[in-house]
Formats: structure tokens, C-alpha cells, sequence
């Protein structure tokens, strides 16, 4: 009995990457999640990124924890399957296009008419309605039609992406709380619904402010760097031994202590530097004290000093030197897990501690219908019928 989620059972019938994330995560605290993808292809996501030994890193990441079940939705036997599993789930996950359930006989009605109790968490670029809702997205195209990529990059420069899922990720994260929400209401009523994800909604809700803004001032935020419209000094500064440091200093008190650290502390009497955006305004000035204060100094050096004026200061780092972090070894938030194809592998803990009931990984993705059997007898199909289905490649 491993998180505070032992009591649900979920099915994932998602792909590439937010849907399998809210999967990967309420694994991590104990829910049941069976993976279920197509028996011949599987999940894109096993041939994304870095390869080992012909072994996806990024699945054994997302897919940790999960029951892997090869099951073609699309046949009829197949769906009549998954109708089965649903109907003993307590949440179900899926991405396909608006419409794609249904035309299997899979919809909200097919599902709730079997389990009356049953959470759909449908995860889409643009939500199961409006004119934009059969299109295809990926979390690129969301990180440029929310507004992240407008902002993002240097002024002079063309809008700039990450160079990750973030879209897919904030759409994760926020799907367990929004699936968890559909749980406790399912609690205090019995009564399952259908969460509608957009993942570019998620992400527009991240940016912050920007949209209240716009709307009271007609202020539209432009690419300014590793500058803030709202604060300085906020930037990113070399030392004298080549190392790059971020500085922030979003409390009043913590951007006095910084100019103070670096000689300017004439500048905490102007007017302007009482609040954050009218040092916004001055951050040339800011910023070109920090740069030839930082730049005199090694990073040992700087880190020293801030952390005896008590500034916020971190050095820029790579995934490597992250790894090492004293802090992230004190945490433990990078953990080794034994895997049958690699051995140890190194990758990120769950999410978060709970002091009471702490999740815990229990193993990394599985292969392709390595758990279809076990899965498929519990739903009380017979070795006999199994077989079958798979003779017929509904299942792997």
C-alpha cells in the first residue's frame, strides 16, 4: 500500500504527453493505471527522444508505475474490452480527437451507461468544444497560439519555443487536480462527469496576469530577454570564471540588499526603486551594476556573498550539475530505479512528499503488452478468449 491513492483504478488510453503524465503521477501515489496502447504501434511516446539499447528513456520516465496492455480500440472486440475495464475504472484518460470515442461506441454514454461512477478525463490542444476543437495540436503549436512564445526571446530576435514539453506538462499537472476534484465530488455524490482539458487554456492560465492586463491597459508583453516587465534586477550574469548566475529579486527588500551587496546603494533612495516595475524601468542601470560587480567575481565567490547578504542567487546549471546539487541529493529528488533492460536508472522522484502517505517508484515503463494477460483475466476474459484476441491482433 504505497500513496494515498491505492483505493483507484485508472485506465490511460492517451498518448504523447499530457494524458500519460496525469497517468504517470497518480501512479506514483498508488492508483492502479493500465496503460493501454495500440497492439502493433504502441505509444509514439516509446520513440521519442534519447534511446538505449533500442529502449525509449522518456517511457520508462512516463510510463513508471503503469500496467502495459496492448488493445486495439478501434476493432469491435477490442472496444467491447475496454468497455469491460471501464466499467471496473474509476478514471479513465484518453487524447483522441473530439469525436474518436465515439465512433467507436466508446463515448461518455456507452462509458456511463456500464459505470454510472466513472471520471473521463479528455485531454485535447483545444477542448472537446468550439471551431477549433477537431483540430489536431501538439504542445508546440499551443506555446505559440497562447501567447508564451510572444514573449519569449530576445527582443530583436524571433519568438522561441522550449525546448521540452512544456505545454504537455502544465496540461499534466493540471489534470491530476482536476481529475481529483471530479473525485472528491464523485465522493460527496456518486456521481462520475467528464473532465474537459484544453491544453491551451492550461497554458494561457499560466502566464500569469498577462490577459488582465491587456485588458485594463492595452498592454501586450514583448519579448524582453531574460528581463521581467515587473522586476529588477531579474537577468542572468557571467562571472569572472565563466559561469552564469540568475539574479531575482521580487520582494522590495531582497532587491535593497542586492544593490546594497554590489555598491549601489544610492539607487534604494531614488523614488522609482520602491516598487518593482519602476525598477523595470531603471534595470539598464541595474543591470550594468550586477554585470561588473558579478563579472570581477568567481562563482564561489558570488554565491558567498549573496548568501551572506541573504539576495537570491542560483548558478545556471545543467542537467548534469543539477544531478549533483547537494540540495537535490539532500531531497532525494533524483532516485534510481531497477530496470530489466538498463539496469540502474537514474531519473526524477514523485512530484511531491506527503509526510503520511509518500508515493514511491515501484518500476519504469514496461514493455508493449507486458501486462495484457494479468490485466485481461482480472476482467475476467479466459486464457482461451485472450488467445484468441490475439491471434486476431486485437491485443499484444
Amino acid at each position: 500500500m504505497i500513496g494515498p491513492l491505492t483505493d483507484l483504478r485508472v485506465i490511460d488510453a492517451s498518448t504523447v504527453l499530457a494524458g500519460p503524465l496525469i497517468g504517470q503521477i497518480m501512479a506514483d501515489f498508488g492508483a492502479d493505471v493500465v496503460k493501454i496502447e495500440h497492439p502493433q504501434t504502441g505509444d509514439s511516446l516509446r520513440g521519442h527522444g534519447a534511446q538505449k539499447g533500442g529502449q525509449g528513456l522518456w517511457w520508462k520516465l512516463v510510463a513508471r508505475n503503469k500496467r502495459c496492455l496492448g488493445l486495439d480500440l478501434s476493432h469491435p472486440e477490442g472496444a467491447e474490452v475496454f468497455l469491460e475495464l471501464a466499467s471496473t475504472a474509476d478514471v479513465v484518460i484518453e487524447n483522441f480527437r473530439p469525436g474518436t470515442l465515439e465512433r467507436w461506441g466508446l463515448g461518455w454514454e456507452a462509458l456511463a451507461d456500464r459505470n454510472p461512477g466513472l471520471i473521463l478525463c479528455r485531454v485535447t490542444g483545444y477542448g472537446q468544444t468550439g471551431p477549433y476543437a477537431p483540430r489536431p495540436a501538439f504542445g508546440t503549436l499551443i506555446e505559440a497560439m497562447s501567447g508564451f512564445a510572444h514573449m519569449t526571446g530576445e527582443a530583436d530576435q524571433p519568438p522561441t519555443l522550449p525546448p521540452f514539453g512544456l505545454a504537455d506538462s502544465v496540461a499534466g499537472f493540471s489534470g491530476v487536480a482536476a481529475v481529483m476534484m471530479a473525485v472528491h465530488h464523485r465522493h460527496a455524490t456518486g456521481q462520475g462527469q467528464v473532465v474537459d482539458l484544453s491544453i491551451l487554456e492550461t497554458l494561457a492560465a499560466a502566464l500569469g496576469p498577462h490577459v488582465v492586463a491587456w485588458d485594463q491597459t492595452g498592454h501586450i508583453a514583448q519579448r524582453s530577454g531574460n528581463r521581467s516587465s515587473n522586476n529588477a534586477p531579474r537577468n542572468t550574469y557571467l562571472t569572472a570564471d565563466d559561469c552564469w548566475v540568475a539574479v531575482s529579486s521580487s520582494a522590495d527588500a531582497v532587491a535593497r540588499r542586492t544593490m546594497e551587496l554590489v555598491g549601489r546603494g544610492d539607487l534604494v533612495s531614488e523614488p522609482w526603486f520602491a516598487t518593482g516595475s519602476g525598477r523595470a524601468e531603471h534595470a539598464d542601470e541595474i543591470d550594468a551594476a550586477l554585470s561588473c560587480w558579478i563579472g570581477d567575481r568567481s562563482l564561489a565567490q558570488v554565491m558567498d556573498a549573496f548568501a551572506d547578504a541573504e539576495v537570491a542567487v542560483a548558478p545556471v546549471y545543467d542537467v548534469a550539475q543539477y544531478a549533483s546539487d547537494p540540495q537535490v541529493q539532500a531531497r532525494g529528488a533524483i532516485t534510481a530505479v531497477d530496470d530489466p533492460d538498463l539496469g540502474p536508472v537514474r531519473m526524477q522522484n514523485v512530484l511531491f512528499s506527503l509526510s503520511s502517505s509518500p508515493g514511491a517508484i515501484r518500476h519504469t515503463g514496461r514493455d508493449l503488452g507486458a501486462d495484457t494477460d494479468e490485466v485481461l483475466k482480472e476482467a475476467g476474459l479466459s486464457a482461451e478468449h485472450i488467445d484468441e484476441l490475439r491471434a486476431k491482433r486485437v491485443v499484444a
